[in-house]
């Protein structure tokens, strides 16, 4: 299984959380500990990580340098909305340049728009920024992103919030097959399985916030999540071991 690497940076685990729905930072604090995620994704728009000097900062909480804050779009419906989004993170983070690009369709099932996100991810990798994208199933639009220079492709396994899973499998083995930039779930996971299935599908990685931070009990469950996609990731592991093992065995073709 070939390593996570996101802006020249090696990641060991492959959970990816969000900060938004807790009851509080001290809660948000205790999911992301107990996940053991290195990434945290922080929705600019409404998550306060210094623009407002009278409310709690999350990042006297989630150090920035124990984490990679990755602050998303989220709540943009077009292109320049969400780079503004992107320049005042940049300027909040001391000109970090990592992005994760959301533009959004529609309040109700917050479908990505492509085309307003093909047109931001073009703008905002030509102002230097690596984009982390948000994007449909759709493996044509996933590769295009790709070709533009996107850093990740992040297709939905089903609409944001829903929990239902990774809805189209198919696509998203053909995404994968056919990318070479780390391939990660963004959105639809509702229960820990559903981070093993990613894995097992070939992800590079998962990434969730309403499943672990609505659920009865979120620390628990960012810990079932943490498990849950080590044991998808050794799965693959697995299967790549009995492949080479078959190859040792068997070098030359049977005739």
């Amino acid at each position: 299984m070939k390593k996570l690497i996101v802006d020249n940076k090696e990641y060991k685990s492959r959970l990816i959380l969000g900060t938004g729905k807790y009851k509080d930072f001290s809660e948000t604090k205790a999911a992301i500990e107990s996940s053991a995620c290195e990434i945290v994704t922080v929705a600019i728009r409404r998550m306060n990580i210094g623009q407002d000097e009278n409310s709690q900062n999350l990042l006297n909480f989630i150090s920035p340098e124990e984490y990679t804050i990755l602050p998303n779009t989220a709540g943009c419906y077009t292109a320049k909305d969400a780079v503004r989004t992107c320049e005042i993170a940049s300027e909040l983070l001391e000109g970090r340049k990592l992005v994760k690009l959301e533009v959004l369709s529609q309040n109700k099932n917050l479908y990505p728009n492509i085309i307003e996100t093909l047109k931001a991810s073009e703008i905002l990798i030509k102002k230097g920024f690596k984009v982390m994208v948000y994007t449909t199933d759709d493996p044509i639009v996933a590769k295009e992103l790709e070709n533009i220079g996107c850093e990740c492709i992040m297709p939905l396994g089903s609409a944001i919030g829903s929990g239902l899973g990774i809805i189209n499998e198919f696509n998203i083995r053909e995404i994968i097959e056919n990318s070479n930039v780390p391939i990660i779930v963004d959105a639809g996971v509702g229960t820990a399985s559903d981070a093993c299935i990613a894995m097992e599908l070939g992800c590079d990685g998962v990434l969730m916030n309403t499943a672990v931070a609505s659920a009865k009990n979120p620390i628990l469950m960012a810990n079932a999540m943490k498990m849950q996609s080590r044991q998808g990731e050794m799965h693959i592991l697995q299967v790549e071991w009995k492949k080479n093992s078959m190859e040792l065995r068997h070098p030359y073709p049977r005739v």
